[in-house]
């Protein structure tokens, strides 16, 4: 197995402090290590949506915000768990982007999750900078994600 290690950009759930962080830090999952907050470079919408309460990422360049998130250095299979976390590929996809280390200021190539095919009312709801998991919208972890009618 590849011990290559590589950088992935979380803006939602897995940021430190929200629901799901834990998968990050289960030894089980592979290895990830926080580098620094960051910033994607290009401005994306960051919604939150389905009775689930999920941050989605959706892959519209140039709308909404430059998105907070964390940077993480993490082995192969902890991409492949971070994978099925996400529902790479049906509802995600995963491609790099460029991220702006906070720390450093320096420019990374990070993996990110965005969605692609998503209904376009979603661009209708509140664009965040940033993903805070609230007592008002509570995530709630779910199996099917269903983009609600």
């Amino acid at each position: 197995m590849s011990t290559t290690l590589r950088r992935v950009f979380v803006y939602g759930t897995l940021k430190r402090g929200e629901p799901n962080h834990h998968w990050l830090t289960d030894a089980a999952n592979g290895q990830a290590r926080f580098i620094a907050k960051g910033r994607t470079v290009g401005r994306y919408p960051l919604v939150v949506a389905t009775r689930h309460n999920v941050p989605f990422l959706l892959d519209v360049r140039g709308t909404g915000h430059s998105v907070v998130g964390e940077i993480y250095e993490i082995d192969d299979r902890m991409l492949g768990r971070l994978d099925v976390l996400e529902d790479y590929p049906q509802l995600y996809d995963r491609r790099p982007e460029e991220i702006r280390n906070e720390t450093s200021s320096a420019v990374e190539c990070c993996w990110v999750y965005l969605i692609r095919s998503f209904p376009k009312r979603l661009l209708e709801l509140p664009l965040l900078e940033e993903y805070r998991d609230t007592p008002e919208k509570r995530y709630a972890e779910s199996d099917d994600i269903v983009f609600d009618e």
